[in-house]
């Protein structure tokens, strides 16, 4: 069978870039590794315009947040499931000098259209927030496993269950060839499965380990909290709360230290007790080492490319990113170098 691209990888980016290659009326297969440690499917989900510690709007916000809601609702659209979330995230204030801070950025035309208020006051007797904090809005939640679910069965033939064996992947004529498959094009999407390419372990990924709770805890407001761990309500009383960030443990296992480091935060966060802990998930985020994503093609191999690396902000970052690469992969128009794998090729 002729194909015009096999994408690796049935997570979160390949999926998106696999919609949009179909959309552009291409013929595509993607191969899901069912058995692979899948960040996708146990990741947070959050899209937020101002992170870190310093509360800085995030990289390339201007260029980002515009698409995150269109595109995702255009894939609920299609497949007729709900899995977008639009919530405000409310970010607690840290100190008076912080709360100024953000009074500041109150009249500052860049920060604008992510602001929904500026409190100086406490929003809850159930926070500790004794400085008031920022509500923020284009921010949200997306529910990953449900999309990819829906996006299985929107693919329907086109998804390939199986392990990707690199093995049998060869080039032949002006194609590459993987078992009955003949494709003009291969893009590797499979988070740290690339790692292991003959083609790309010349890239310096950088693997995080996070791990995430769902708790029951009383005290649903309206919007997601998010100072220290974020804590998005998930209906019935339960909430997401996390995430850890280590890169030295990266064994695939959940830790007790972990689970330790999420309740202490959110005990910092919220004065209301635990009630259960109903589970706790871990996954290997496939971050790089700059924290900007791999986009390009191989320097020597025709028609291998890559679409990677998005680390813990997949869920902002895909939607503009899938789009920036199908245009490259249809009209070969250049990446920009900060996010292009030509920045590593004195690597090779």
């Amino acid at each position: 069978m002729e194909i015009d691209f096999l994408l690796i990888g049935h997570g979160l980016a390949g999926t998106a870039l696999a919609y949009r290659l179909k959309q552009a009326g291409k013929k595509i297969r993607v191969i899901d590794q069912p058995e692979a440690n899948n960040s996708s499917r146990i990741a947070a989900g959050l899209f937020n315009p101002v992170t870190g510690r310093k509360m800085v709007k995030t990289w390339k916000a201007d260029a980002l947040f515009p698409v995150i809601v269109p595109f995702y609702k255009e894939l609920e659209r299609i497949t007729g499931s709900k899995f977008l979330t639009e919530k405000a995230i409310y970010r607690p204030f840290l100190s008076i000098e912080e709360q100024n801070e953000w009074m500041g950025h109150s009249a500052d035309p860049d920060f604008e259209v992510y602001l929904k208020q500026i409190y100086s006051e406490s929003q809850s007797e159930f926070l500790r927030d004794p400085f008031g904090g920022v509500m923020l809005r284009n921010s949200g939640w997306l529910n990953i496993r449900n999309l990819l679910d829906a996006m299985s069965s929107y693919f329907e033939e086109e998804l390939i269950l199986e392990k990707f064996d690199e093995s049998l992947f060869s080039r032949e004529d002006a194609c590459w060839s993987y078992k009955d498959l003949k494709a003009k094009a291969v893009v590797y999407c499979n988070g740290l499965g690339a790692m292991n390419s003959r083609f790309f372990s010349f890239l310096p990924f950088a693997p995080v380990k996070g791990e995430i709770l769902e708790v029951k805890q009383k005290f649903t407001p309206d919007y997601i909290v998010n100072r220290g761990v974020f804590r998005v309500h998930l209906g019935k009383g339960i909430h997401r709360v996390g995430s850890t960030y280590t890169k030295h443990d990266l064994d695939v296992g959940v830790t007790n230290a972990a689970q330790t480091e999420i309740l202490e935060k959110l005990t910092d966060l919220v004065r209301l007790p635990v009630e259960e802990i109903i589970s706790h998930k871990t996954g290997i985020r496939p971050a790089t080492r700059d924290r900007k994503p791999f986009l390009g093609k191989h320097p020597t191999e025709e028609g291998v490319y890559i679409f990677n690396g998005f680390g813990a902000k997949g869920v902002s970052l895909i939607p503009y990113f899938s789009g920036i690469m199908a245009t490259h992969l249809l009209n070969e128009k250049a990446i920009d170098s900060e996010v292009g794998i030509a920045r590593y090729f004195n690597y090779i």
